[in-house]
């Protein structure tokens, strides 16, 4: 049986390092990004499987829509939410028209895309939903000093981990796998298009991104952090997630009451 997989974002960096390693272990696919040419580059290259193109904005709510009508409706076997965008600056700077491009590319297409493809996997018992985050889901503790505020990215990036955290656990037993990908700083054109230039700092390649969620997807990681070198630091995190979780009681905390 054949296997397709959708990726968004397809069109450069970690969203075409998926595509290409797909068609490379025999997908078909239904690559999804903003720039038809670029998609109908990567089809004209790769005969060897069935590409299908969607230009498709994932802004809007017309490109979620067309998106998601796809993933109802076709058998995917994997789906990979990778589109991404920034617009890194300080909330009461970043203009509403572009926190909302941020929430609706990173929050709400991933969400509805995944809602609309989870019913077809789990009846037919088999497939993978794959959710790209980024290193900056884990930084809102960070003093200003460390790490310039990034507040809806980083927001956005938080919420995706916790998302394929929980839907994770929701279908276990199902032969649907959720991974969430938090990869660090990245080779790609993504911070070129927010005018950073990024040439001095070392930075993982997407190919070394999608061998890090491939593999992780076979020792079984929901949370796959491909730059970590010691895997129990995430451990830690969510471990320390859970004791806050279950620590807390109907009556007010001792800290909190009149002296």
């Amino acid at each position: 049986m054949s296997k397709l997989a959708l990726v968004t974002g397809a069109t450069s960096g970690i969203g075409r390092a998926y595509a290409e390693r797909l068609a490379a272990d025999g997908y078909d696919l239904v690559l999804v990004g903003r720039r038809r040419e670029r998609l109908e580059e990567f089809a004209a290259a790769h005969p060897e499987v069935r590409v299908r193109t969607v230009a498709a904005d994932l802004s809007t709510a017309a490109g979620i829509d067309a998106v998601a009508g796809i993933c109802a409706t076709e058998p995917l076997t994997m789906l990979v939410n990778n589109a991404g965008v920034a617009h890194y600056m300080p909330l009461a700077e970043l203009p509403a028209e572009k926190a909302t491009e941020i929430v609706n590319v990173k929050v709400l297409a991933p969400t509805l895309l995944t809602r609309a493809v989870v019913p077809g996997m789990q009846e037919r018992g088999e497939g993978t939903i794959i959710n790209v985050a980024g290193m900056i889901a884990f930084s809102g503790p960070a003093p200003h000093s460390q790490m310039p505020r990034r507040v809806v990215y980083g927001g956005s990036l938080a919420y995706l981990v916790t998302m394929s955290q929980t839907l994770s656990a929701e279908l276990e037993g199902t032969g649907v796998t959720v991974q969430v990908v938090c990869p660090g700083v990245v080779a790609t054109e993504f911070h070129e298009r927010q005018g950073l230039d990024m040439s001095r700092v070392p930075r993982m390649t997407a190919e070394d991104v999608v061998t890090a969620s491939l593999r992780g997807l076979e020792l079984g990681e929901t949370v796959c952090a491909p730059g970590v070198e010691d895997a129990g630091l995430l451990d830690a995190v969510f471990q320390a997630d859970l004791a806050a979780f279950g620590a807390q009681r109907p009556e007010l905390a001792t800290r909190y009451r009149a002296a």
